[in-house]
C-alpha cells in the first residue's frame, strides 16, 4: 500500500508543477474560447492531469535500483502472459473456494491475486468517466473502448520493453488479462459517468454563458491582461533572439527594445484597427467610443507602455551603478542604490495594486494605459 501512496504523492507533486507551467496557456485558451474562466472545466482538466499522472506512476513506479534488471532476474523469468483469464485461475488457486458452495465465495476477496485484478479493473475506470465528458454521447462507447484499450496497451508495451530500453529487461509482466480488465473497467466508467458529470455544468451551459457574454460585448479584464502578456512575451522573445544574434548591449539594446514596443503597440494596432497581436489571439480589439482616431489613441497607449518601461529601466540602471569604495561618490552611490530599490519596489506595488483593482472591478475599471488612451475593449467587429 505504501508503494501506491508514494506513486500517487509523486503524481500530485508533478501535477502541481504542471499546473504552474500550464496556468497561463490554460487561461489564454479558456478566455479566448469562452471569454471567461470556467471553474468547472479548470477543475476537470486539473483532475484529469492528476489522474493520468497517478495511473502512469502506479503502472511504472517504483523503478528498479539498476538499469541492468536482467541481472536481478533468473533465466526462466516470465515476462509475458498471453493466456486470457489466467487471473481467474490465480485467484482460485489454493484459495479453498468451492464453486458449488456459496459460503466459500467470500474467501476470494482475501486473495492477493484478487486485489491485483480488482485494482487493474479500477485503474482505468476514471479514464472512462473522462472519456464520456470529452466524447459527450453514449453512442461513442465503441470509440471509448478502443481508446481505453490503446492506452492500456501503451502501458503494457512500456512495461514489457523496460520503458523502451531504459532497463535492459522488463521489470513487470505484459499481461493480456490487464488489457481486458483495464478496458472493461474504462467502459464501465464510461457508462456510469453521467452520475458524476451531473454535478458539473454541461458543455452547453458553458457555451451558453460564453454566447451571452459575446452578445453583451463583455471583455473581462483578464483577457486584456493576457493580451498584454502575449505582446510583451513576443517583444521579449524577439529582443532576446536579436541579442543572441548580434551580441548587442547598452544603448543599442535599449533602442531595439523601444523599436519593438513601438511596432507591437503602436504600428501594428494602427494597421489592425486597434488590435495588437495579443488582442488578435484573445479575439478582441480596442475602440474609442467618442469617435477619436484609433491610430492616434493606439499611439497614446503605446506611449504609456513605453513610459512605464523606461521608468522601470531607469530605476534599474541607477540601482546597478557600482563604484569603488575609494571613490568620493561611494556614499552617494549607496544612497542612490537604496532609493532606487525603494522606488522599484514602490513601482511594482503600485502596478500590482492597480492590476488587482482592475481585475476585482470586473470591467468597471480600466488599465491606466487604456484609460490614458481613452480606449475600451470590444469583441464587435
Amino acid at each position: 500500500m505504501s508503494t501506491y501512496t508514494q506513486s500517487i504523492l509523486i503524481a500530485f507533486i508533478i501535477t502541481i508543477i504542471f499546473s504552474f507551467v500550464l496556468f497561463i496557456p490554460w487561461l489564454i485558451y479558456t478566455y479566448r474560447k469562452y471569454g471567461y474562466l470556467s471553474m468547472s472545466k479548470t477543475i476537470i482538466m486539473l483532475s484529469f492531469i492528476f489522474y493520468f499522472l497517478s495511473a502512469l506512476c502506479l503502472v511504472l513506479l517504483p523503478f528498479p535500483s539498476t538499469r541492468d534488471t536482467c541481472s536481478l532476474q533468473s533465466a526462466n523469468t516470465v515476462h509475458t502472459n498471453l493466456r486470457l483469464f489466467q487471473f481467474v485461475e490465480d485467484i482460485l488457486k489454493d484459495s479453498g473456494v468451492v464453486v458449488t458452495n456459496p459460503s466459500t465465495w467470500l474467501i476470494v476477496t482475501k486473495q492477493q491475486a484478487f486485489f491485483q485484478s480488482f485494482f487493474n479493473f479500477l485503474l482505468l475506470m476514471p479514464f472512462g468517466v473522462y472519456l464520456r465528458y470529452f466524447l459527450k454521447e453514449r453512442r461513442y462507447w465503441k470509440r471509448a473502448f478502443l481508446i481505453s484499450f490503446l492506452l492500456t496497451l501503451f502501458y503494457e508495451v512500456t512495461q514489457r520493453t523496460g520503458i523502451y530500453g531504459i532497463f535492459n529487461c522488463a521489470y513487470r509482466i505484459f499481461d493480456v488479462d490487464d488489457l481486458l480488465l483495464n478496458s472493461v473497467g474504462a467502459l464501465l466508467g464510461f457508462f456510469l459517468a453521467p452520475i458524476i458529470w451531473a454535478l458539473f455544468p454541461s458543455h452547453e451551459e458553458v457555451e451558453a454563458k460564453a454566447t451571452e457574454m459575446e452578445k453583451k460585448d463583455i471583455v473581462k479584464p483578464i483577457s486584456i491582461l493576457l493580451a498584454l502578456v502575449i505582446d510583451l512575451f513576443i517583444a521579449q522573445t524577439i529582443w532576446l533572439i536579436i541579442g543572441v544574434l548580434t551580441g548587442y548591449s547598452g544603448t543599442f539594446e535599449f533602442l531595439v527594445k523601444m523599436v519593438l514596443y513601438m511596432i507591437l503597440f503602436g504600428l501594428i494596432p494602427s494597421m489592425m484597427n486597434g488590435a495588437t497581436l495579443g488582442m488578435k489571439v484573445m479575439r478582441f480589439t480596442m475602440v474609442n467610443r467618442n469617435g477619436k482616431s484609433i491610430v492616434r489613441q493606439s499611439w497614446r497607449r503605446c506611449v504609456a507602455i513605453i513610459a512605464t518601461v523606461c521608468l522601470s529601466d531607469a530605476i534599474a540602471t541607477l540601482g546597478g551603478i557600482q563604484l569603488d569604495m575609494d571613490s568620493p561618490f561611494y556614499v552617494l552611490q549607496i544612497v542612490i542604490s537604496l532609493l532606487t530599490a525603494l522606488a522599484g519596489f514602490a513601482l511594482t506595488i503600485i502596478i500590482a495594486i492597480h492590476v488587482i483593482r482592475v481585475i476585482v472591478s470586473g470591467g468597471k475599471r480600466r488599465l491606466y494605459i487604456d484609460q490614458y488612451a481613452d480606449l475600451i475593449a470590444t469583441r464587435k467587429k
